[in-house]
């Protein structure tokens, strides 16, 4: 997903509360030269409907500075929200360009019914939920797809087991579980109700 955003460097003696209070959202942008970082004010309401639209760590998004002469690509860092209000109240952005692959955390989309689920009545248990992937940022994909239909009782599913789109790689230990077939609570009691009769 490529989103645009308009916005303006932000003036050095401005108060960040008064900004909010006038309909700017602070923002920053990381990267775009070396260490240094630009200042940004982003009128509250993009501000806004960019962060509904996007997702951190994992959207690329178009960033206009129109008073600076700076655009290009940047991946959304960071969204910060009141701590009780839950109003928007700062964005960080980081330039992409120059940088080469990126590290992002893309979300685990799962499809098919797992046959422990729908013969065995088991429980499908979701382990991982999203996943940290190291890609170019022209490739940074919306989620990752997991087949979990050959998913016997017992079954896991590990991250080196799944099929990443080309250019992308997971970062991290393959080893790790990203989804299991548990018995039921049902099946697993009736287990042990015939283990302690057999014991009796």
């Amino acid at each position: 997903m490529e989103l645009t955003i308009e916005c303006q460097k932000r003036a050095s003696d401005a108060k960040p509360n008064a900004m909010r209070r006038s309909g700017q959202i602070p923002a920053v942008l990381y990267g775009h030269k070396g260490t240094e970082s630009l200042e940004l004010a982003i009128p509250a309401k993009a501000a806004e409907l960019l962060v509904k639209n996007a997702s951190v760590n994992n959207t690329l998004v178009q960033v206009n500075v129109t008073d600076a002469a700076w655009s290009g690509k940047a991946l959304l860092r960071e969204v910060q929200t009141h701590p009780w209000r839950g109003s928007l109240y700062h964005i960080s952005f980081f330039a992409v360009a120059g940088h080469g692959d990126l590290q992002v955390t893309v979300p685990l989309h799962f499809v098919g019914d797992a046959i422990g689920v729908k013969q065995g009545g088991g429980a499908l248990d979701t382990v991982l939920n999203e996943l940290a992937v190291q890609c170019a940022p022209d490739q940074i994909p919306d989620s990752i797809d997991v087949d979990i239909s050959g998913l016997n009782l017992g079954d896991a599913l590990h991250v080196h087991e799944l099929s990443l789109p080309p250019g992308v790689t997971a970062v991290g230990e393959g080893d790790r579980v990203v989804a299991t077939v548990l018995a039921s609570t049902t099946a697993r009691d009736a287990e042990a109700d015939a283990a302690g009769a057999t014991g009796a």
